[in-house]
């Protein structure tokens, strides 16, 4: 099967990654957003996930298909900003197909509570457990194909790699890893 993991500028967020990516602000538009919803139900009907802001779910959401489900990756420990009464400790994930799981299979919850990443060069970078279970309530398995969309730390690819046994691009290579000894 082929999925695809989609974590693009939160809606209003460009300005956080205009250093990252020149075309980051185009984000901050509802309409880019809504192509990518399309692209990712038109190219991957085995199945895909979106990340996304809690303040952005009203608007969207509803561009999403009616069988698309949201689940919460919550965050124990949050960075809590001055003058905000109410802190943002959670990201909903707009998840839709994947494959069909039988009993002999463990159900996947729809929420998951794991730390932030920290220092790991770009904001957003989303840590490996967070990976997993995305990678678990779209019932990957070895041998499927996942699309990182958006691939800013590569921390997604890595997680990918160490769940299917692939080497990690984040892996040095065995001189890299020579030379560090």
């Amino acid at each position: 099967m082929r999925f695809a993991y989609a974590d693009p500028p939160y809606l209003g967020c460009g300005a956080l990654y205009a250093t990252h990516h020149p075309e980051a602000r185009t984000w901050d538009d509802p309409e880019t957003h809504r192509q990518l919803i399309g692209r990712l139900c038109a190219e991957y009907p085995d199945g895909w996930a979106l990340s996304m802001a809690s303040t952005n779910l009203r608007d969207l959401l509803p561009m999403c298909p009616a069988d698309a489900r949201v689940a919460a990756w919550t965050k124990p420990f949050a960075v809590y900003k001055p003058n905000v009464p109410v802190a943002y400790t959670w990201e909903p994930v707009v998840f839709a197909g994947g494959r069909r799981r039988g009993r002999d299979r463990p159900t996947v919850r729809d929420h998951l509570a794991c730390p932030i990443t920290l220092k790991r060069g770009l904001t957003g970078a989303k840590p490996r457990d967070f990976c997993l279970w995305v990678f678990d309530m779209l019932g990957a398995e070895r041998g499927d194909t996942l699309d990182d969309l958006f691939p800013g730390s590569g921390a997604v690819a890595a997680a990918w790699a160490e769940f299917t046994g692939a080497p990690s691009p984040l892996d040095p290579t065995p001189l890299e890893a020579w030379c560090q000894q």
